[in-house]
Order: structure tokens, then C-alpha cells, then sequence
């Protein structure tokens, strides 16, 4: 048997040293399968650095800290642009902290607008400035909200200093079926949009559903015209992206196609969907596609009748970024409900309060204050520290950086809004806001209080009297 074995082996060798029967190498990958394979990577990447801070001491404030913990007479340290230490009043606090009194005031963690349109929908308004939407083709996936933004836009001062606004996410706009990449911003003055590009964030790939597409391109006499078209369209659009990475994997593209990178990106939980959406049975068809096609719905934005499926968004793990009261507008927001965020959080669903609005960015504390007490009109009660979870951590979940930012725990970014009462009071309004721990907004101090460079030499700005 030895022997036999032997012989079996020494047969074996010899086959493989034949000429033409030795295991083949791979194919190099062509040079545009190797540069698609870089979808992922920013070719703009983030020069964002922090505004200079000082250790800080928050002291006797109550604290909401963004993960639905409340601390009353709690103490905030944060240095070196960090979280350092939440606790009570027992809290060792260093020597070398600048100490500030916080009694009777409340402590959160920075708000962030999950949906925001400042700096390609500036305010003020004006048709030369409106870039949010590629209106010209029903898909586009190629084009990136960052290359529309205007970050001289006073709106992000406003959302600063009025809504305690320290991170956003900025959308492309809801005309197309996919509209493009959006990209989260760290609220702070830059002069080029990469200098506030909130560093390491995933993109997003805006989606829309409804009534949106199939008007615009519906009244241009092309596809889609209806909801049937709409989802004919998209499918059509990630057969096309399945095939495009099939052959990117096999190394056989003959060019790259950025439309499709980016399509890719979201087939391998790159970048994040968000998805405009109304209707509760569009939502759940919507749902349906992202399981044939194998993605995930990371959020649903406006979902006015979100409270009809919140088992499915559960189960699916999609947030809902609603409005507290909007509603009416057209007919797919008709059957909106004021109690849309308190059902959805009774059923244990992903609650996100957003603005989509230069104005409502500026309140979003008072949008989730309305939705608490209509929740608690129809018997559903909400503590005060998880409602403030809708402007903080969840959000921040939705957009892929909550391990950064999104709660007051150690080693997070200190973005920080000490607030001069209850933050869900409509008399309450940011005392002070901090931004990776520098202090960039003081209500009693008219120096940190930034405006953009358009708004120096207005009345009431700068050094005009």
C-alpha cells in the first residue's frame, strides 16, 4: 500500500509540472476595476480641524445625555475636544478646568439636523444659489451635495446659535428617484466646504419616492410618470449596479462609471440610504426592493405615515426623520397624524425629529417638545431624556457617526449645548454651544457669536452700529 501511495504521488507531481495543467493565476484587474474599487474613498477628503478649547467644567446643571439617561446637579468634563466625564455632583473635577455654573440651566449633547438643505438651498433664497436639484435625468447617483455648498450660507450661524445645531447632514433635493450623494458637516466657520466635512462620516445616497419624481419627469413626457413607474425605474437602475459590481469584482470593467460607484457604495454598506418617502404602503414596498436587491434602508425622511408600519421599520432597523406636526401639503402627506412620533416610539421604532427648513432648523428642541406633548395627549408618555434621543443619538445613529458624537459618554467629540432652562420649554434657548470642545457660541458674549463672511458690514453684524 506504501508503495502504491507512493507512486499516486509521485503521478500527482508530475501532472502539475505538465506545461498548461498548473492552477492559473487570477487576471489582473483592469486599471478602471481598480479605481472603482476606490468608490468608497473620498477624493475630497475632510480637512476639518478643531477650533481651539480650554478643559471645561459644567456644574449643577440638570444633564439629558443624548442616550436617554438624566443626571440632576450633574457635572460635564470635557478637554482636548473630548468627553472626559458625565456624573453628579460628586464628580472629581481637575485643577486646571475652567469651571461654569450651571444651575438651573440643562445640558445636551450638540442637536444634529439629520435633513438639511442649507448651503445648496441657502437662505436668503435666491434662484441663483438653488442647487439641490440635478433635475435633468430621473437617477442621479453621480452628483455629490458637497459640490453645491455655499458654506458662507448665514443659515449655519443661525442653526448654531439659536437651534444649538453642531452637526447636519446636507440632502440633495427630492426630485429625482436617486438624487445623489449627501455629506454631514460639523457646524463650525470654514472657508471651503472640506474645512467642515464632519471627519470619517459615510456618505449618504438621497433617495425619493411618491409623488416628487413622477411629477417632474412624469410632465416632461418621459418615464416615470406614476408610483409603478417609479419602482420600475429604480429596479432597472440596481440590476444595472449588481451587473456593474459583478464585472467590477471580476476585474473586466472597460471604464468606471461614478453613477454606478455609488450605487455599489450602498450594495456593500458603504454609504446609507435615505430615503424621502411619505406613504406608509410606498415605504413598505420600498422595503421590499432593499430585500431583493439585498441593501438597507438606513432612514425614511418626512414618513407621515410611518405610525401605520412601525413594526416594519422596526424589524427592518429604519429610522423615521419626521416632522412633529407638518402635514396637508399635498395629498401623499394628507394622512400625517401630530401622535406619528409617539406611536412609532411605542412601537419601539427609531424616532428622528429633522427640519428640511433654514427656519425649523433653528427649533428643533420646540418640533420634539410638540411631538411629546401630542404623544402624551393621546396616553403615551415620553420622558424628557428619551425625547431629547430623537435630536442627538439617533440621528447620529441614522447617520452612521454616533460613535463620535450623539451622547455625552467619554472619549466622544464634546458637542456640547448648555441651555438657559428645560431645552424642550418653547422659552428655553442655547446659553452656550461648544463644538469638539471650543467654545464657538456665548449668548452673553457678542465675540462668539459667529456670522459668515456675507453677513460681515450688515447692520447689526460685525462692527456696523
Amino acid at each position: 500500500m506504501r508503495t502504491r501511495s507512493l507512486i499516486a504521488g509521485a503521478a500527482a507531481l508530475a501532472l502539475l509540472a505538465t506545461p498548461g495543467l498548473a492552477k492559473k493565476k487570477d487576471p489582473e484587474p483592469s486599471p478602471a476595476a481598480k479605481a472603482a474599487r476606490e468608490f468608497n474613498k473620498d477624493p475630497y477628503p475632510s480637512t476639518y480641524k478643531p477650533y481651539p478649547g480650554e478643559a471645561t467644567a459644567l456644574v449643577g446643571a440638570t444633564v439629558f445625555d443624548g442616550a436617554g439617561g438624566r443626571i440632576d446637579n450633574g457635572t460635564v468634563l470635557f478637554a482636548d475636544g473630548k468627553v472626559v466625564a458625565v456624573g453628579g455632583a460628586d464628580l472629581a473635577i481637575p485643577a486646571n478646568y475652567r469651571r461654569i455654573d450651571g444651575t438651573g440651566k440643562f445640558v445636551t449633547p450638540g442637536i444634529i439636523d439629520i435633513h438639511s438643505h442649507l448651503g445648496d438651498y441657502p437662505s436668503p433664497s435666491v434662484d441663483a444659489h438653488s442647487d439641490g436639484n440635478e433635475a435633468t435625468a430621473p437617477t442621479t447617483p453621480d452628483v455629490w451635495a458637497e459640490h453645491s455648498i455655499w458654506p458662507q450660507d448665514p443659515g449655519f450661524s443661525r442653526a448654531l446659535a439659536n437651534g444649538g445645531i453642531t452637526a447636519l447632514q446636507i440632502l440633495p433635493g427630492s426630485a429625482n428617484l436617486v438624487g445623489g450623494r449627501s455629506v454631514t458637516l460639523k457646524n463650525v466657520y470654514a472657508r471651503t466646504i472640506q474645512g467642515m466635512k464632519f471627519p470619517g462620516a459615510p456618505y449618504g445616497l438621497k433617495m425619493a419616492c411618491g409623488e416628487n419624481p413622477k411629477r417632474v419627469y412624469g410632465s416632461k413626457g418621459r418615464m416615470p410618470s406614476t408610483r409603478m413607474g417609479n419602482m420600475a425605474v429604480n429596479r432597472a437602475t440596481w440590476i444595472k449596479a449588481k451587473e456593474y459590481k459583478a464585472k467590477r469584482d471580476a476585474g473586466k470593467l472597460e471604464s468606471r462609471d461614478l453613477a454606478m460607484e455609488s450605487m455599489v457604495g450602498v450594495l456593500e454598506g458603504e454609504i446609507l440610504i435615505q430615503n424621502h418617502c411619505y406613504r406608509a404602503d410606498e415605504m413598505a414596498l420600498v422595503l421590499d426592493m432593499a430585500r431583493e436587491f439585498g441593501y438597507k434602508v438606513t432612514a425614511f425622511h418626512h414618513a407621515t405615515e410611518a405610525f401605520k408600519i412601525g413594526d416594519l421599520l422596526k424589524a427592518s432597523g429604519t429610522c423615521s426623520a419626521i416632522w412633529a406636526d407638518w402635514w396637508g401639503f399635498k395629498m401623499e402627506s394628507y394622512d400625517g397624524i401630530p401622535e406619528n412620533a409617539g406611536i412609532l416610539h411605542k412601537t419601539g421604532a427609531c424616532v428622528v425629529i429633522h427640519s428640511d427648513d433654514e427656519n425649523g432648523i433653528q427649533r428643533l428642541n420646540q418640533e420634539a417638545a410638540k411631538a411629546q406633548g401630542d404623544a402624551r395627549r393621546a396616553g403615551i408618555d415620553i420622558p424628557d431624556a428619551e425625547v431629547i434621543r430623537w435630536l442627538t443619538l439617533n440621528p447620529a445613529t441614522a447617520m452612521g457617526i454616533d460613535k463620535q458624537t450623539g451622547s455625552l459618554a467619554a472619549g466622544k467629540m464634546a458637542d456640547v449645548v448648555l441651555w438657559n432652562g428645560n431645552p424642550l420649554s418653547v422659552y428655553s434657548r442655547p446659553d452656550k454651544v461648544w463644538v469638539d470642545g471650543a467654545l464657538l457660541f456665548d449668548a452673553a458674549d457678542r465675540k462668539r457669536r459667529p456670522v459668515s463672511d456675507f453677513e460681515l458690514g450688515q447692520v447689526g453684524e460685525g462692527d456696523v452700529k
